[in-house]
């Protein structure tokens, strides 16, 4: 029985790790390698290494990346639902390492922004099994909508990750997520698109956590809001639900993590949280998220985006 629905977005992965960034004008000697990605994909693959059953519905090209895709999902016992479009490419990325495990990225969508709500919709199957959906933002709009509401309309849980910072979310969107997962970029791109507040990403770990419970209040009055803060951990702050929790919000540490690559950490503590939620739902939200650090802490020390991913046994080791 599926226990998570990840709908979003495949894209196969083009990786060149340097010692340092290039910068305009400049070439530099580096490494390169290839793997399958998408925020979406990625989330899937964290949640399946988990320890969740999971579909993941997504959009392919009829092109030999996307019989690598299904591939890849049969491999890790991803059930995947994907809306073809022979007049597109599968999604691809551009992505830029350098020796601290920094990156930057460049995404062409391809098939991905022509994932139909229609085909989501269809997947009602898949929804009703569901404990935990969760949706990101590198799909259409409408498709993130009809999984949102899907998951409502299921009795599940509904987690919207909106990332990228420069796709926007809708108010809709908001009203209708139960949890929110954005970095400190996404947050302050939020608050401003929503509330027309205008905070520094960088200094939002630094917040005192009254100010920053009271910005995720306002920009999200009922849902759960889990502001992911890269080395300073993760801050929780509930709504309406607080998910078994005794306090409405709280810190989370970051664990220790000797990092090489960041590229996917936070699409595995997206899928890992989902993960947690749907396998334990008793548990409370904090350990669920105490969960989701330790792996994305883990997925951070190898290299690449899905396949990087560790497994239970690994927090375990």
């Amino acid at each position: 029985m599926a226990k998570v629905v990840v709908v979003g977005s495949y894209n196969q992965d083009f990786v060149w790790s340097s010692d340092e960034m290039p910068v305009p004008g400049a070439t530099r000697l580096g490494t390169f390698a290839s793997g399958p990605g998408g925020k979406g994909f990625n989330q899937a693959v964290a949640a399946a290494r988990a320890g969740a059953g999971t579909v993941f519905i997504t959009a392919l090209g009829a092109d030999d990346t996307a019989a690598g895709a299904r591939a890849l999902a049969s491999a890790e016992g991803i059930d995947l639902r994907d809306d073809v479009h022979p007049g597109l490419a599968t999604g691809t990325a551009g992505i830029f390492v350098d020796a601290a495990g920094r990156n930057v990225i460049v995404v062409a969508p391809g098939a991905n922004a022509a994932l139909g709500a229609g085909f989501v919709r269809d997947q009602a199957d898949a929804f009703r099994e569901a404990r935990v959906v969760l949706a990101q933002l590198e799909v259409d709009a409408d498709a993130v909508q009809a999984a949102l509401d899907a998951a409502g309309a299921a009795g599940a849980l509904a987690i919207l990750n909106p990332a990228p910072a420069n796709a926007a979310t809708t108010d809709t969107m908001l009203a209708v997520a139960d949890v929110l997962t954005p970095n400190e970029t996404e947050f302050a791109a939020m608050l401003a698109r929503h509330e027309g507040r205008h905070v520094d990403p960088g200094a939002l770990a630094t917040l005192p956590d009254a100010e920053l419970h009271a910005l995720c209040r306002a920009l999200a009055p009922r849902a759960t809001v889990v502001v992911t803060l890269g080395a300073a951990g993760a801050f929780v702050s509930h709504g309406e639900q607080s998910h078994g929790d005794a306090r409405t919000s709280y810190r989370q540490p970051a664990h220790a993590a000797n990092a090489i690559d960041t590229t996917g950490a936070g699409d595995a503590f997206n899928g890992a949280l989902a993960a947690a939620l749907a396998t334990d739902p008793a548990a409370c939200f904090a350990d669920a998220v105490a969960f989701a650090c330790r792996f994305a802490a883990r997925s951070t020390e190898r290299h690449g985006a899905a396949l990087a991913m560790p497994r239970r046994t690994d927090l375990d080791d």
